[in-house]
């Protein structure tokens, strides 16, 4: 339902015209938990008459069931629409509403106050031109407040909104007010905050919200709904920047046609512009700018297009066709903010998928640079990033990217980090620049390669991956295993977890971060031996699937053969060979696999031993004759 205006009855055609070409404003209220954010929402749709008399009356039904406003009509209920959220009156999700005035079009979102939904209210925020952070007058800013203040800085809102709500309770004091104006802005002006209004108001009384406050008549700036619809964006930056298209699909509707379709991320594009491709460099000519209307003589950002090219050229999802004139950067290691938004704590050396725009890559944490306090924005040491902390780090991507410093582009400078099992959101980030080593480091071509030096040694070469718990049997079998090609005249190298702790890892604990930092450091020393025709054999715990995961993905297509050494921990544990488990239980060893540490078992290994059942040797013969099925053993 848009804004009910006179013209709707007398010349709807007109109305609908006018409403076409109203500016869209979209602005997301945030802040600490029951701060009045929703209630504030719901106010707003409520004044500019955005309520059906059958809604209304739902929310008055609701009020007296759920609401917390003692029998009054609790304007909240108009957003928060989970069952969760109406029972503990909090936001847990993002809930997004559209309305309009005389003047404007508006989309805001709810986003919860709740620390543990930081992660919801980071969503809430990549879209939007304004911020309006509610304080509760009672309790001044909070660190949630100081929180979402950093992360709207860092995502680029330059317009603020220091809400001070339920002005009503502190007796609408002038004094309270000035008290919370001072402290925020001394926190603003030390993370680069400069344009903030501040409104006093009452969301469920109404105050200052469309109409100036009776009660507080010491105040004469703008209501929020004057802000809101005056408040200047100019919307012409995106157009004004180079032009960016991520390519979301290649349109191949026929065998005539070959176009590219995606969205205007920023800059205007018309037939004849020279392109250019990005990573791949490729440049061609704009010949078409297709719509569902007909073809544009020009198309500006926000457009979802298709292009045709004068060139037939390779272009995939994921790549960027910029402008000649003004390309993107390219590059595969950066430093950049990350805000962590999962329970388990970000790990360097850990893989996770990473997308920018439409394009997704695999990426680990090399450094994490600091962590920055958001209550003193101070900036301390961290070796991992826990729920909801903000650090900059170093990441490294497996392949090249097109990108823009976020500062600069955020649709192809923000990204999101996925977790590679449960393909839940777990980070959000932003990239500052590429770092110097990405564009100083080339891969250097060798003429003898990875197959002439296998077909030499009779062999395929590939990656034995032995994992399972302490006491399982990984080294005794993976050393029969390596006896017995050795003596049948294949080349072989044993990585041991032991052995491998005394040398190359030896500065290495066993925490969560140093375990990940000991398997990826493996896996890229097998993945070199791979390299140099060999059969490595690997013994490892490696109790996490994302690293296990990691190594596999590092070497081709059948190179790489998981084998789950299934010993239950009982009878691992009656083994005992290194007394690790008595030590384990009496508290004298931390970080035990099995014990106060996870171990995440395998869910497909290529071949899975049983060593209640088979000895040592059976068990080798087992691994011997899966390789020989593969074809890995050729002599």
């Amino acid at each position: 339902m848009a804004h009910v205006s006179e013209l709707i009855a007398s010349d709807i055609d007109e109305y609908l015209k006018q409403h076409e070409h109203k500016s869209l404003l979209r602005f997301i209220t945030c802040g600490s938990v029951d701060d009045g954010k929703s209630t504030l929402i719901g106010r707003l749709l409520y004044e500019s008459k955005m309520l059906f008399d059958d809604q209304l009356a739902a929310v008055e039904a609701d009020s007296k069931k759920f609401g917390t406003q003692g029998g009054e009509i609790d304007f909240a209920l108009l957003v928060d629409g989970l069952a969760a959220e109406r029972e503990q009156g909090i936001t847990i999700d993002v809930a997004y509403r559209f309305f309009s005035t005389e003047k404007r079009k508006f989309i805001v979102a709810d986003t919860p106050g709740h620390e543990q939904y930081t992660r919801n209210m980071v969503t809430g925020a990549s879209n939007a031109d304004v911020a309006i952070l509610m304080v509760d007058a009672r309790k001044g800013i909070l660190t949630q407040s100081r929180r979402h203040s950093y992360i709207v800085s860092l995502l680029g809102i330059r317009h603020i909104v220091v809400a001070i709500n339920k002005m009503d309770l502190v007796g609408y004091s002038e004094t309270t007010f000035r008290e919370i104006v001072a402290d925020y802005m001394a926190f603003a002006g030390r993370i680069g905050i400069t344009d903030v209004t501040f409104i006093p108001m009452s969301a469920f009384k109404g105050d200052n919200i469309v109409a100036p406050s009776e009660h507080m008549p010491w105040y004469q700036g703008d209501t929020l709904m004057q802000f809101l619809e005056t408040v200047q964006i100019d919307e012409a930056d995106h157009e004004k920047a180079a032009f960016r298209l991520p390519v979301q699909w290649v349109n191949r509707p026929n065998l005539d046609f070959r176009g590219f379709a995606g969205t205007i991320a920023s800059g205007k594009v018309k037939p004849g512009d020279r392109i250019r491709v990005q990573p791949s460099g490729r440049e061609s000519t704009v010949a078409r700018i297709v719509s569902m209307g007909g073809d544009l003589p020009e198309a500006v950002a926000g457009q979802s297009i298709t292009l045709t090219l004068s060139d037939e050229i390779d272009i995939s999802r994921g790549d960027v066709i910029s402008t000649t004139e003004g390309p993107a950067e390219i590059a595969d290691q950066f430093e950049c903010t990350i805000t962590w938004m999962h329970e388990a704590p970000l790990l360097p050396g850990r893989n996770y998928l990473l997308k920018i725009g439409t394009r997704t890559v695999t990426a680990s944490v090399t450094e994490i640079k600091y962590q920055v306090n958001v209550n003193t924005l101070e900036h301390t040491a961290a070796k991992t990033l826990e729920l909801n902390a903000i650090g900059v780090c170093n990441i490294s991507l497996d392949r090249p990217i097109a990108f823009d410093p976020y500062a600069q582009n955020r649709d192809t400078g923000g990204f999101i980090l996925i977790d590679r099992i449960s393909n839940n959101t777990i980070g959000a980030g932003l990239l500052h620049f590429a770092l110097r080593r990405a564009n100083n480091i080339h891969m250097q071509h060798v003429d003898v390669d990875k197959s002439a030096r296998s077909a030499s040694k009779g062999q395929k070469s590939c990656v034995l991956w032995f994992t399972g718990l302490s006491g399982a049997g990984k080294s005794s079998i993976a050393n029969m295993v390596e006896k017995k090609l050795h003596a049948s005249g294949h080349h072989t190298y044993l990585l041991d977890g032991d052995n491998v702790r005394h040398g190359l890892n030896k500065d290495l604990g066993f925490t969560d971060a140093h375990r990940v930092e000991n398997i990826r450091r493996v896996a890229e020393v097998s993945k070199l031996m791979v390299d140099a025709g060999l059969i490595v054999i690997t013994a490892f715990i490696s109790p996490f699937r994302s690293e296990r995961g990691m190594a596999r993905n590092l070497v081709e297509d059948n190179e790489f053969f998981e084998i789950y050494v299934d010993t239950p921990l009982e009878v691992a544990e009656q083994r005992d060979v290194k007394g690790l488990y008595k030590k384990a239980r009496s508290g004298e060893l931390n970080n035990f696999t099995g014990i106060d540490s996870p171990y995440e078992a395998p869910e497909q290994p290529e071949l899975r031993i049983d060593t209640t059942t088979l000895s040592i040797e059976e068990s080798a013969d087992a691994v011997i004759d899966e390789l020989r099925k593969r074809g890995i053993l050729l002599g």
